[in-house]
């Protein structure tokens, strides 16, 4: 994806692959305390039996995760935001 080393992944993930890592993880916490699962290795056999259910629910649909592009990175797109924010301010400021 071109990440740079230094900066999370989560920041140039498509929301979609954000949506279905928080949907795994979310499962996990469910299944952790309905099947009462106790133990590093239990909690990490379950979080990778959901992740790769709900990868597997996606490449059914025709969405593959790794060839999805990358979104603008969430830093860039925050501060065209905050530049656009101020230069409101700015503009009603003048208006008044």
């Amino acid at each position: 994806m071109g990440i740079p080393d230094s900066r999370p992944v989560a920041d140039f993930l498509p929301t979609i692959s954000l949506k279905a890592k928080d949907l795994a993880a979310e499962m996990t916490g469910l299944n952790v305390q309905s099947k009462d699962l106790k133990g590093q290795t239990k909690i990490e056999k379950e979080h990778i039996d959901n992740n790769l259910a709900v990868r597997n629910m996606l490449t059914q649909r025709g969405i593959v995760p790794e060839n999805l592009p990358p979104v603008e990175d969430v830093k860039k797109l925050q501060r065209k935001l905050d530049g656009e924010e101020k230069k409101l301010m700015k503009d009603t400021k003048k208006k008044k």
